[in-house]
């Protein structure tokens, strides 16, 4: 089965040129004429999970992975053959000839590299149109809560979204109350008109990586 990269997606440009830009803009126009009274109300968002929990996400989601399944089947076929070619060497390897040989374990060598190199771009591919999809839908999920946040009052929003594989959260420890991810998610769905996507049948995983290649002999 295909496997999709982690992805690592950093929201500091959007919050820099979106709620940070807006705030830094309010508080700018505010601060001639007075200074901030009482303390600021903060809210913190697990935003990656927003985007991709909101019912556009999901549907984009498996509307990509329906796209792929051809390609993912391919990759399997080949897969199928090359281990198919193994097990026709391990079963006749002693009644070829050294040339035979050699020239099986080339043919096998050739459609290693080609699955791999096909494997790659395909998996390229599929993490490039899933990083456009979701810059595309982090913009309109972050309008619903630069909205959310004026609306209630917010005066800072902390991201608790893991921003990569090395990267720890940047919120360590939130009250349960301070957590606006369901509501923003359930403005964001509200407006988009989107209805929630039918829960689907979990499918067993299948691998499409060859075995370990024959020796040569």
């Amino acid at each position: 089965m295909m496997r999709v990269i982690s992805r690592s997606i950093t929201l500091a440009g959007l919050l820099t040129a979106g709620l940070g830009l807006n705030a830094f803009a309010q508080a700018g126009a505010a601060a001639a004429s007075t200074a901030p009274t009482g303390a600021t109300k903060v809210a913190v968002i697990n935003f990656q999970a927003a985007v991709l929990g909101s019912n556009e996400g999901q549907r984009n989601m498996a509307e990509l992975r329906k796209k792929f399944e051809p390609k993912q089947t391919q990759l399997k076929n080949e897969a199928d053959s090359i281990d198919a070619l193994k097990k026709q060497l391990q079963t006749s390897g002693s009644t070829l000839s050294d040339a035979d040989r050699q020239a099986k374990l080339k043919q096998i060598d050739d459609k290693e590299k080609e699955y791999q190199r096909s494997g790659e771009d395909a998996q390229n591919d599929f993490q490039s149109e899933m990083q456009e999809g979701y810059q595309q839908l982090a913009e309109k999920v972050f309008a619903v809560l630069n909205s959310y946040a004026t609306d209630n009052g917010y005066g800072l929003v902390l991201d608790a979204s893991a921003g990569g594989q090395q990267q720890l959260p940047t919120v360590l420890w939130a009250n349960k109350e301070a957590d606006i991810t369901k509501a923003v998610v359930d403005a964001y769905n509200a407006k988009s008109g989107i209805p929630a996507p039918a829960p689907s049948a979990p499918t067993p995983a299948k691998s499409a990586t060859p075995h370990t290649a024959a020796p040569k002999q």
